[in-house]
């Protein structure tokens, strides 16, 4: 193995009580295998509580923090603080929780959540202007808590000096895409196979919101007609056949969408296929007229513009940014 005299980059992990193992996880191991596939020693990742004390994560585990109390941390050394949080969130707040925080913000530190500590950088007012993500069981309640907060569905935010990743594996991509910046795609890429992971998730990319969460229950006939778009990516159904399957009328079919989704069907149905395009396109070497062709497009031209009106590149521009990455 190589051995280098860089000063390795320092993330530390502000974990509370019942915060997310997998989450954690995730972004740690990201680091660890950068300095193993490297052979160097890349990142440091100091592990701290409030008080200096094991912490409990919500699978009972305990974690004894490396570098000990946050206040003591040395924040000459420190370049992101990571809060890491998980279920009954809001019962973790304290002042000096604030405290602490702000004061590392005014060293110059990146401050970052991690699945729910999202809501306690946003509760300390760390947040406010930013993009910021959080679980989507949290989106609808921080969205109401803290309105001035540009809350996102997206896996995971880097907004200048403020980083959240919305939980489960998700900072895992998060991880991937900074190691990207800061040693190439190459590392990153090698580090992504080793997890076995399909592919790197990167910008575009959002959280799988559950439809009945998004709805309610209240709502059957517009989960009903989702599904149906849902499984019927390749062969097309027309507005009215969906709404004779559902059982109401187009006219109902159109307020239902109108309402509860914010667009006309025929608007949902295309962004459906569309990221089910651009799955198929970075997931599987399937030519752009095979991946308009599954997904309901009979004109290569109509994809590649509804393509780069939705994402900002065209499909053959997609793919070959995801290979100069590699």
């Amino acid at each position: 193995m190589s051995t280098t005299t860089t000063t390795p980059i320092r993330y530390g992990f502000l974990l509370v009580p019942n915060f997310s193992m997998i989450a954690f996880s995730s972004a740690v191991e990201v680091l660890r295998m950068a300095n193993r596939l490297s052979g160097e020693n890349l990142y440091e990742w100091p592990v701290y509580s409030m008080d200096g004390a094991p912490v409990a994560a919500s699978n009972r585990l305990l974690i004894s923090p490396s570098g000990g109390a946050i206040a003591s941390a040395d924040k000459s050394v420190l370049r992101v603080l990571f809060v890491c949080s998980g279920t009954r969130v809001a019962d973790q707040w304290q002042e000096e929780l604030r405290v602490q925080l702000i004061q590392l913000s005014k060293s110059k530190i990146v401050i970052g959540g991690i699945c729910t500590g999202t809501y306690l950088l946003a509760k300390a007012g760390l947040l406010d202007g930013h993009r910021c993500t959080i679980h989507w069981e949290n989106i609808a309640s921080l969205r109401e808590t803290s309105p001035n907060t540009i809350v996102t569905e997206e896996l995971f935010e880097l907004d200048g000096d403020r980083y959240t990743a919305s939980g489960g594996t998700a900072p895992l991509d998060m991880m991937l895409q900074l190691i990207k910046q800061e040693h190439g795609g190459k590392l990153a890429v090698s580090i992504s196979e080793q997890f076995m992971c399909d592919r790197m998730r990167g910008a575009y990319d959002k959280q799988r919101i559950p439809l009945k969460l998004l709805l309610g229950s209240a709502q059957p006939k517009l989960t009903e007609a989702v599904e149906l778009m849902e499984s019927n990516l390749e062969e097309l159904l027309n507005l009215d056949d969906l709404a004779s399957l559902v059982g109401v009328s187009r006219r109902q079919l159109e307020r239902l969408f109108k309402k509860y989704l914010g667009c006309v069907p025929r608007r949902y149905y295309l962004d459906l296929r569309l990221k089910k395009a651009r799955q198929l396109l970075l997931q599987t070497p399937g030519s752009v007229s095979e991946v308009a062709i599954a997904c309901g497009f009979v004109s290569a031209s109509h994809f590649s513009k509804s393509y780069r009106e939705m994402f900002g590149l065209s499909p053959r521009e997609e793919r070959q940014l995801q290979r100069q990455q590699i």
